[in-house]
């Protein structure tokens, strides 16, 4: 067998593998789950395919090629089309994006760490606000705290929680950090450096496209190519809109290897901020009284 046939064989059975996946999926799926009528004559089990490329907005050819093990490209925007379409869970969408060669740009699919027991984690350190992140500054989950301590965390779509996009386009956001401009100099550095790994990444050109796109303060930023290293922890200062200064020190405790996700949090640097924080942690419980959303 020559070097070639050696390279394209996992490549061939991935293929193969991502084919089965698909039609197992398929034919779990009873066609009034998704609204489709069954009709009298039919004889496959579940969805046909034409149904899923219908459901999915692809081409009946293009989906039959790809259950058939062919050797064609697809984008992960198809990729999570399929996903919903199929209706996968967690689990699966990830194995589906794993046997395409793909990454899920999903922000909460990179974070396989984001456990219950993690989640549980963040509630248990309150008052003190903490969040999980990603590298690209994606907000996975937080407890309370944490979704009062720059802005009403819950009331921004999912696919916005991204700290560098807050700070360079929401006013509540960027109001409620001190020194903002050298804020979001290190942000911006501290992106291009960690970028350098994720080059080819959906995920990351999709933050960045959003940000050159939708702030002419990060296009100016991002122009220095400033690159800078995290370190371990900090001290910031804010200005919470509900309880007034904040002195705190923020602390990375990553959560894996590779600089994937971290658990980030902030503890009082002095005892005003210390009982500042107990007031927020109230605020916030009392919001979850009178029905606000619970926390991510």
């Amino acid at each position: 067998m020559t070097t070639m046939q050696q390279e394209a064989r996992p490549t061939e059975i991935r293929r193969h593998e991502l084919a089965g996946f698909l039609r197992s999926r398929r034919e779990r799926i009873m066609p009034e789950d998704v609204g489709l009528p069954r009709g009298r004559r039919r004889r496959t089990p579940g969805l046909r395919r034409e149904e899923v490329a219908q459901l999915s907005a692809v081409g009946v050819t293009w989906y039959t090629w790809l259950e058939q093990g062919r050797d064609i490209q697809v984008s992960a925007q198809v990729l999570d089309a399929l996903a919903r379409a199929l209706r996968l869970d967690a689990s699966e969408r990830a194995h589906l994006f794993a046997l395409a060669g793909a990454i899920d740009p999903t922000p909460a699919a990179s974070c396989a760490t984001l456990t219950p027991e993690l989640r549980q984690m963040l509630t248990q350190l309150e008052p003190l606000p903490a969040c999980v992140q990603n590298s690209r500054y994606d907000i996975l989950a937080h407890n309370r705290t944490y979704g009062l301590l720059l802005c009403d965390l819950d009331d921004i779509p999912p696919e916005d929680r991204n700290c560098m996009f807050l700070a360079f386009t929401n006013e509540r956001w960027r109001s409620s950090i001190v020194h903002l401009d050298d804020v979001l100099r290190i942000m911006a550095a501290k992106f291009r450096a960690g970028m350098a790994d994720h080059l080819a990444e959906p995920a990351w050109k999709t933050v960045l496209k959003r940000l050159l796109d939708e702030s002419a303060e990060f296009r100016e930023v991002w122009e220095r190519h400033e690159v800078v290293q995290s370190l371990p922890s900090k001290l910031k200062h804010f200005d919470n809109a509900y309880v007034g200064p904040l002195a705190v020190v923020h602390t990375d405790l990553w959560l894996g290897r590779g600089g994937g996700a971290r658990l980030v949090t902030y503890t009082p640097a002095d005892e005003t901020t210390r009982a500042r924080l107990d007031r927020l942690q109230e605020l916030a419980l009392g919001r979850a009284r009178v029905g606000s959303p619970a926390p991510s």
